[in-house]
């Protein structure tokens, strides 16, 4: 049996290869593009029961579908991967060598700081083209002129103009994989023509984020236009496919543009931020059964990600969105990685953030669990800012001097000895997510 054919668990996303019209009443009709969500293995290998996003049931043809998986690779995911950082002229043609016409990289210019070449290797010599940056433009010949790297690059490989050779084959720098063809190669690409951008509903430091239709559902799509900014969601999106869960905002697919746009869709959240939610609502509206139920909402999700060892290190009531059927759900993974890592803090939220993870860069399962405790504490406090009152400064040294903050008014004693448990300043002490998802659902409410 080769690999295609060997059996998909239940769950298993699958996104179509080509359109299938079905042969019998029992088939499960779809378009390429279409994801599919395998419901069991048949008695024949080449057939499996499946449902579309309707929730529409039927057999599908293995051939006809290609498996999703999780974007990883033991080095970086570039969406620059020809682009080598400082290095000099000559190990730019040690690079290019053995020589081959239209073999290509970029480098940081030596001679102009904040300038660019272009390294391209034609008929047996290696030609430097000065790249200027100039108005915040790119341009080689004073005449074509581009926002970012990517899309100078994709000019040239699709026509000379003035070079000496077309560029025809990127070389990598070692380490690095080509993004674009990861996302590709594991199903996660989607057609940027069966998108279509309504308006915006939210704004970053990074671009916009739309809301937006594709092939007939409302989504959410982060749109990132700065090339190194674009580097950066890069990560997010490819630590967003290893991970599936009710309570984990679901990504539908990238879109990786020649131009150096990228677009990543999600599935959408029409009641938006949690603590926006709490904060238009209150107490006259939210009853104790809806706040317990937020809290176990994204203690769920903890619990996933803990088990799967991964460390969200920015989990606070405005990373958490709320559905339109009032499901909370876990967002914003930039900062989201493996676990035992460390990370430069100087971007941090102190108030949500770990003494230890703050002092010592050292970031755990258990520092997510003090988060979530400053979480629970937000969501009975219906939004209120963390720590009122203390100024910013003063935070972590009376936290470490044993200073907690006190239950919000009216939150019952049996959730705020769940947020205290959270706030042990030894972390070895603190409950794991599997725990605490135990002890909220034992209170009664």
């Amino acid at each position: 049996m080769t690999e295609v054919q060997a059996s998909w668990p239940q769950g298993t996303e699958c996104v179509a290869r080509y359109n299938f019209r079905g042969t019998t009443q029992y088939d499960l009709p779809f378009n390429k593009g279409d994801i599919l969500t395998i419901i069991f293995a048949t008695k024949d290998p080449n057939w499996y029961k499946a449902k579309n996003s309707a929730g529409q049931e039927g057999t599908i043809p293995v051939n006809y579908v290609q498996k999703r998986e999780g974007v990883k690779s033991e080095g970086k995911l570039s969406l620059m991967p020809w682009f080598h950082g400082k290095i000099s002229r000559e190990q730019a043609e040690q690079l290019l060598t053995p020589p081959e016409t239209g073999l290509f990289l970029v480098r940081e210019s030596t001679n102009y700081p904040g300038d660019y070449t272009l390294c391209v290797s034609c008929e047996g010599k290696v030609e430097h083209y000065h790249i200027v940056y100039k108005d915040g433009k790119l341009t080689i010949d004073a005449e074509e002129y581009f926002d970012n790297l990517m899309q100078l690059v994709e000019h040239y490989t699709e026509n000379a103009d003035g070079l000496c050779t077309i560029l025809i084959k990127p070389k990598l720098e070692e380490g690095t994989f080509a993004a674009k063809d990861a996302f590709r190669r594991s199903g996660w690409a989607l057609n940027r023509e069966e998108l279509k951008l309504q308006h915006s509903i939210g704004k970053g430091e990074f671009g916009d984020v739309m809301l937006g239709d594709y092939r007939g559902s409302k989504v959410a799509v982060k749109c990132i236009k700065h090339d190194a900014t674009a580097q950066a969601f890069v990560a997010e999106a490819s630590v967003m496919t290893q991970l599936r869960h009710n309570n984990l905002v679901q990504l539908l697919g990238v879109i990786l543009e020649e131009k150096g746009s990228l677009f990543i869709v999600t599935e959408y959240m029409a009641k938006g931020s949690l603590v926006d939610y709490l904060r238009s609502r209150g107490r006259t509206v939210l009853n104790a059964h809806s706040l317990l139920k937020f809290s176990l909402d994204v203690c769920a999700a903890m619990e996933y990600l803990e088990a799967n060892n991964f460390v969200h290190r920015d989990l606070a009531a405005r990373n958490v969105l709320v559905s339109d059927d009032n499901i909370a759900k876990v967002s914003d993974f930039g900062m989201t990685k493996e676990a035992c890592s460390t990370q430069d803090t100087a971007k941090l939220p102190i108030k949500w953030t770990s003494p230890e993870a703050l002092r010592d860069k050292l970031f755990s399962t258990k520092s997510d669990v003090w988060s979530f405790g400053v979480l629970l504490w937000e969501i009975y406090s219906f939004g209120r800012l963390p720590y009122p009152k203390i100024p910013l400064k003063d935070v972590v040294p009376r936290v470490e001097k044993g200073y907690r903050m006190e239950a919000p008014d009216g939150c019952p004693d049996v959730v705020y000895d769940v947020m205290k448990l959270c706030w042990s300043l030894n972390a070895f002490v603190r409950p794991t997510f599997h725990m605490l998802k135990e002890r909220l659902q034992n209170i009664e409410h």
